[in-house]
């Protein structure tokens, strides 16, 4: 009986968390504000309403139109970023073009003082 409970404050708690941070336009049948009402003064009818009917659950359209793969806006890791590959491709070549590495970049020539201290 105690578990019973416990999952209908979890549904109620989730079902207003949720409605509270839903962007107005995405609140169906009701405004956003009446739907936290709803759940607030009757806790199970309003959230089994708000959650089988409240919010717009629809993924958003394509940027391209309708029909077309959803892209999603999330980090690229750099091997797979084409204008990473590029930059890098870029800097390759000027490194590479006869500057003779004065970059800075000194790593397996030899060069500095060899025990870790500052170069002179």
């Amino acid at each position: 009986m105690l578990l019973l409970f416990f999952l209908f404050l979890a549904v109620v708690i989730y079902a207003l968390i949720d409605c509270a941070v839903t962007k107005k336009e995405d609140a169906k049948h009701l405004p956003k504000v009446a739907w936290i009402v709803l759940i607030v003064l009757f806790p199970l009818l309003g959230s089994v309403g708000w959650l089988l009917a409240g919010r717009n659950r629809r993924r958003p359209a394509a940027p391209g139109g309708e029909g077309g793969p959803v892209r999603r806006s999330t980090w690229v890791a750099p091997d797979d970023n084409p204008d990473f590959l590029k930059k890098l491709g870029d800097e390759n070549a000027k490194s590479a073009g006869g500057d003779g590495g004065a970059d800075g970049d000194d790593e397996g020539r030899g060069e500095g003082r060899g025990d870790g201290g500052p170069r002179r």
